[in-house]
């Protein structure tokens, strides 16, 4: 499923150039501008789904780092800093990986 499809594509590439520098992002203010801390658990689990790329049912620190490419093919890398930020942000339980609860959770911050 395209994030698209879930979210409006002008608001993604407008959060997406806003932290196109690195060392920038920030989650919060990322899932408001994308629209996404407005929408309802379903379609947040989506997103959740489309960003674990490997269907574990996590998100973990190795998929972080892609999450804005999860967004757009032409987002950037998060740096380990930010990954490691927004890990630590999202992992509420400390086992290393975000899961969808988790992930709701800090959408809805």
């Amino acid at each position: 499923m395209a994030m698209s499809s879930i979210l409006n594509a002008d608001d993604i590439k407008k959060a997406l150039d806003a932290f196109a520098v690195a060392d920038s992002f920030n989650h919060k203010k990322f899932f408001e501008m994308v629209g996404l801390k407005a929408k309802s658990f379903d379609e947040v689990k989506k997103v959740f789904l489309v960003l674990d790329a490997d269907n574990s049912g996590f998100i973990e620190e190795e998929e972080l780092k892609f999450v804005l490419k999860g967004f757009a093919k032409d987002g950037r890398d998060l740096t380990d800093k930010e990954t490691k930020d927004f890990l630590k942000a999202a992992d509420k339980d400390g086992d290393g990986k975000i899961g969808v609860d988790e992930f709701a959770s800090l959408v809805k911050e």
